[in-house]
């Protein structure tokens, strides 16, 4: 069955039926490689440097509750051009690929005459491939920050054709510089977060990653002025967004905000008219694929598993989900988590508790892991920082949301809240259940030691079982929860 829309409905209530009486919509979707929610200027964040970005926040909407639904590379962006959870992509884990017969929203795009342009970082897999006219791939054609053949592929263009461009940076992955945007940020003048340490080594490391930050936001106004000069920046939809979370101890691959919550931007002039709004709303990076074709007016399949948010644009403030699901496999290490978010509290699924949660090798071998490694020994870790080298960790998590938005406080054992820890539960279970997911007991294991340098492990290369694998997940198209 697919979804059929009427143009001139769709737009009336999106307020932009100029716009539906005459052309085809453009989009750009510029996404970050390992950058946090709050590691942009509009999102609160004083001390990193992001102008453009924090100006098209300014004149178009924000999304605070936007969620992807991995805190890993490959797993998360091929769940953002299918519209699919991960186990569902038969793509769980870190550099794997889900089947050829996977569609994404790019070839839906591309088979309805957009001119379909990748720039940047892929990542994905060969099915992907066939979403694009033109790629433009690695660093030969992109430089090192993935970012130096964006506004080449705008020049280059056939002006007859709407187009979708997927911009993606290199940016602000590991490792940083030297390069023209080194010394951005000076060390002296940062506070790092409270979960990291306060040292001389940490500040060094987190200015080279603003710095990264920096240069991804210089060349979207790049892209930003040579819109204008086509005279295509009223017409196209600009979303700014990320994988996954910095590159730091507590933040990629964790199932909290600090590793699920991405920065999302929205700008298009001709289509979102109450300028410099946030918006609460849940929203979840399956949702991206079934907007876009919504807004683009091209009907979809029902394989993509989230629901379009495209009256958000006009009301913000209104409910879209109750629920928001996302989940942690295989990155460097063995893992197996799952979380659900409602408005009040956050879940979490622990199916290895044996296992630290140091984060992915690259952290764990950054200036910022070495300096809580120096505290650990020194006996000098607050709680939170003491939390990445927690082991045997809780099996279950719940957090109240609304008290405790950093998920500081693990309250599932206190029996005031047995009855919400029993419904959340029974919510993500049931979730994984519709979807077809499941734990194996033969998880790809550590493919490297814990500690600095990617010492290797007897398992290197070696591949368990994908989570959804047995199930044959890549064929159920169940949404789970709303």
């Amino acid at each position: 069955m697919k979804h059929f829309f009427i143009p001139i409905l769709l737009f009336l209530s999106i307020g932009s039926t100029a716009y539906a009486q005459n052309e085809k919509l453009n989009i750009i979707v510029f996404i970050a490689d390992d950058v946090s929610w709050d590691d942009l200027g509009c999102y609160g964040n004083t001390q990193v440097k992001t102008p453009n970005i924090d100006q098209l926040a300014k004149n178009g909407l924000k999304f605070d509750n936007f969620y992807l639904t991995a805190s890993s590379c490959s797993p998360s962006r091929n769940s953002i051009i299918t519209g699919r959870y991960p186990h569902n992509t038969g793509a769980a884990e870190l550099h794997t690929t889900p089947p050829l017969d996977m569609l994404s929203f790019p070839e839906l795009l591309r088979n309805n005459n957009y001119y379909s342009v990748l720039a940047g970082k892929f990542h994905m897999g060969p099915y992907a491939r066939r979403g694009f006219d033109m790629m433009y791939e690695g660093h030969k054609d992109n430089g090192d920050g993935g970012e130096e053949s964006w506004v080449i592929a705008l020049e280059k263009r056939p002006k007859k054709q709407p187009f979708f461009m997927w911009f993606a940076s290199y940016d602000a992955h590991r490792e940083w510089g030297p390069n023209k945007f080194s010394g951005t940020h000076q060390p002296n003048q940062l506070e790092p977060p409270f979960y990291l340490s306060n040292g001389d080594e940490t500040k060094a490391d987190l200015a080279k990653y603003y710095d990264e930050i920096k240069r991804f936001d210089f060349y979207i106004g790049e892209v930003v002025k040579e819109l204008k000069a086509q005279k295509e920046l009223d017409n196209t939809l600009i979303i700014i967004m990320s994988d996954n979370g910095r590159p730091f101890p507590h933040s990629k691959t964790r199932v909290n905000d600090r590793g699920m919550k991405t920065p999302f931007v929205m700008h298009w002039p001709k289509g979102i008219k109450n300028k410099g709004l946030s918006s609460n709303s849940l929203v979840s990076a399956v949702d991206i694929a079934p907007t876009l074709l919504t807004l683009a007016r091209i009907n979809y399949p029902d394989q993509f598993q989230g629901h379009s948010f495209h009256k958000l644009l006009v009301n913000p403030d209104q409910t879209f989900r109750n629920y928001i699901f996302a989940e942690h496999n295989w990155h460097d290490y063995e893992a197996h988590e799952r979380m659900v978010r409602n408005k009040d509290y956050m879940y979490i699924l622990n199916s290895r508790p044996m296992q630290p949660q140091n984060g992915p090798a690259d952290a764990v071998g950054s200036p910022s892991f070495k300096e809580l490694e120096m505290l650990r020994d020194q006996g000098k870790l607050s709680a939170i920082q003491a939390d990445v080298f927690m082991v045997p960790r809780p099996h279950e998590e719940l957090y109240n949301y609304s008290r405790d938005p950093l998920q500081l406080l693990n309250i599932a054992s206190l029996p005031e809240y047995a009855e919400t820890l029993k419904s959340m539960r029974k919510v993500l279970n049931q979730w994984m259940k519709e979807t077809s997911d499941n734990i194996p007991e033969n998880l790809t294991k550590d493919w490297y030691l814990k500690e600095a340098g990617l010492i290797k492990t007897e398992f290197h290369n070696v591949r368990g079982e994908m989570p959804g694998n047995s199930l044959n997940a890549t064929k159920n198209n169940a949404k789970g929860a709303f």
